[in-house]
């Protein structure tokens, strides 16, 4: 048996509340911050380590899979924040947000290359689109990881630990959401639900 979330569309496929991912997924962030700001930025890395893991155990405990882009995520935080503890180095973990962005524009775009648009195993539970939506969905996505990934090696090598930290934590979400937000007429225009009614109203 697989331990790794099924393909979207499975009926198998168990899905966590909105409100309880959201949690799982920003809390390890709002963990980072709140450490950072009492403590520095190599009291704050070990206690983000130890939050995505108990993260990642939460996800696994609620539904019995590991969802892929959290694991990728929590694997790089541990390896590049372990050598930020070992080295007293916090290159490293400024480097992760780089590396996790890259690392995904590259699983995306290289999925669509073997006619895989695995952005569907992210946003199946939210959006349910055809094939070409997926597909169109997916290359902005990768591209825009790229973007994100560029953005973090311009903030941490040219302005301040404290500004990185803060950019981090408040300026790439707003970015994130509102790239989203971005891509609701696309959404929209490929959406099954909008096509199903489409349908309903020809019957």
């Amino acid at each position: 048996m697989s331990i790794f979330e099924r393909q979207p569309g499975d009926p198998e496929r168990k899905e966590v509340q909105p409100f309880v991912k959201m949690a799982l997924e920003l809390g390890p962030l709002g963990v980072f911050f709140f450490a950072y700001t009492k403590y520095g930025i190599f009291a704050a890395t070990g206690t983000f380590m130890v939050a995505i893991t108990i993260a990642l155990s939460a996800s696994w405990i609620l539904t019995r899979r590991l969802a892929i882009m959290p694991l990728v995520t929590g694997i790089v935080v541990l390896v590049f924040g372990g050598l930020t503890l070992y080295l007293q180095d916090e290159t490293f973990i400024k480097m992760k947000p780089t590396v996790v962005n890259a690392l995904f524009g590259t699983i995306l775009l290289g999925g669509l290359a073997f006619g895989r648009s695995l952005l569907g195993y992210v946003f199946d539970s939210v959006f349910q689109l055809d094939a070409e939506g997926w597909r169109k969905l997916t290359m902005r996505w990768g591209i825009f990881f790229f973007v994100l990934a560029v953005i973090n090696e311009i903030v941490w090598r040219n302005f301040s630990e404290e500004f990185w930290v803060s950019f981090k934590v408040f300026g790439m979400m707003p970015i994130s959401i509102a790239f989203t937000l971005s891509q609701m007429p696309l959404i929209m225009r490929h959406s099954l639900e909008q096509d199903d009614e489409a349908e309903n109203k020809t019957d």
